[in-house]
């Protein structure tokens, strides 16, 4: 067994290179087609070092970032090249491919970029720290209460942006000697200002139910997936009940470590298409579309696991409900949000129907919701995270102009004492 095990990881690392090396190719001719960017043009960059399978993290900046670089010119700095291909195939902002650490240099040379922005903790993102007079930011690629959300890796960075007073308390409980007051600063959710697009549907009396479950996890700790659990009996319900409309939107990386996971996400889009076939103007959607948005906006009741989808439906300050794990060991943060969630159990799932309908009617509920949306993200009225996230970036392009005219003047300073030196010793 070990060495047929042995022999499909090889396999799969031939296969990993050659996708590697074509995407590589497809990427530097179509950068030669685009010509060469402008020299000393860009001021913001997005440090990017994922693969195709990890562009969720980016694309939810997308918006956000074209609205910036309205103000201060935007580039996508991809180290990976099947990221960079799907970059510039979704064509939302300027990517320079950069794979190697020369690359990354040479390109960094040519251009004045003085804030840079890091939506993951990539290990790679160690070779973009060695640029100094610079910031670098962790925007992170959404909210929640995971502990991905307090690491040390805060410490490694300049400055982060973080959502709001729940974030800040969240990593004073957990950092030491980390000055928050001077390296995090609040932008609320800017992602949530650009909630729209285009339905996929035509809008009518069924209730719309978001089910967004995500991965199953790479430990016990981070067991927080719920199709196999809870999905396939909430969806059965909803595509039963012939007054509901369920938008399933899984996770892009469901089924990665257990295939069992992924089967039953296979089922459950399969039962999608076939309750659609049974009823045409059921319009049950499976969305496993780049954007996100719409989504959190139509729904009325949300159905999330313990993700970012849970504060990204929090932002958009409507009805939803956070599916309880399973696994005793998968850890839950009481101490923000998730102490007075509105859980669903597996149990309870199969009665998702009724669920939603107590949830919807519940005023208190309601109220509650909205107390929990000002402490997570401020002031949620439409444009006002946004109007904070380019304050912010504002303020560290104020910093880097009074740090850049120190440091040219220490630079001369000890120019002139070498080269005074240098006479003394003549």
């Amino acid at each position: 067994m070990g060495l047929i095990s042995d022999g499909r990881k090889a396999l799969a690392l031939v296969r990993r290179a050659v996708r590697g090396r074509a995407a590589a190719r497809d990427v530097r001719a179509r950068l030669g087609r685009q010509g060469p960017a402008p020299s000393d043009h860009y001021r913001v960059a997005v440090y990017f070092a994922d693969g195709e399978v990890n562009m969720y993290q980016i694309r939810q900046w997308y918006r956000p970032l074209e609205h910036l670089a309205r103000t201060w010119p935007v580039v996508v700095l991809a180290r990976n090249a099947t990221g960079a291909r799907v970059l510039l195939s979704d064509g939302a902002l300027p990517v320079a491919f950069v794979p190697t650490v020369r690359d990354l240099e040479e390109y960094v040379a040519g251009q004045d970029i003085r804030v840079v922005l890091y939506v993951n903790q990539n290990t790679r993102n160690f070779q973009m720290f060695r640029y100094g007079r610079r910031w670098h930011v962790f925007v992170n690629h959404g909210e929640s209460d995971k502990m991905y959300m307090t690491t040390n890796q805060f410490k490694a960075y300049d400055y982060a942006f973080i959502a709001g007073d729940a974030a800040r308390e969240r990593l004073s409980r957990v950092l030491w000697d980390y000055d928050l007051d001077r390296r995090a600063i609040d932008i609320g959710r800017p992602q949530a200002d650009y909630y729209a697009g285009a339905l996929p549907y035509t809008p009518d009396e069924r209730t719309v139910v978001l089910y967004a479950p995500t991965w199953e996890g790479d430990r016990p700790s981070a067991h927080y997936g719920s199709i196999r659990t809870h999905g396939e009996a909430l969806v059965r319900a909803l595509l039963a009940s012939g007054s509901h409309r369920l938008i399933y939107r899984p996770h892009p990386r469901s089924g990665v470590v257990d295939p069992e996971y992924g089967a039953a996400n296979a089922r459950i889009i399969a039962a999608i298409a076939a309750a659609n076939e049974a009823d045409a103007t059921a319009h049950h959607v499976h969305d496993a579309g780049p954007e996100l948005g719409w989504q959190l906006a139509a729904a009325d009741v949300a159905v999330v696991d313990i993700s970012a989808m849970v504060y990204d439906r929090l932002a958009a300050d409507k009805p939803l409900m956070v599916t309880r794990p399973v696994d005793p060991e998968a850890l839950i943060d009481t101490h923000g949000y998730l102490s007075e969630a509105e859980w669903l159990t597996a149990d309870q799932a199969p009665r998702i129907v009724d669920e939603a309908a107590r949830l919807q009617g519940d005023p208190a509920a309601v109220a509650a919701l909205e107390g929990w949306v000002r402490r997570y993200f401020g002031d949620t009225t439409p444009g006002a995270a946004t109007t904070r996230f380019e304050a912010a970036i504002r303020l560290l392009m104020e910093r880097w102009e009074h740090w850049h005219g120190e440091t040219i003047d220490v630079d001369d300073e000890t120019a002139d004492a070498a080269d005074a030196a240098e006479l003394d010793d003549a």
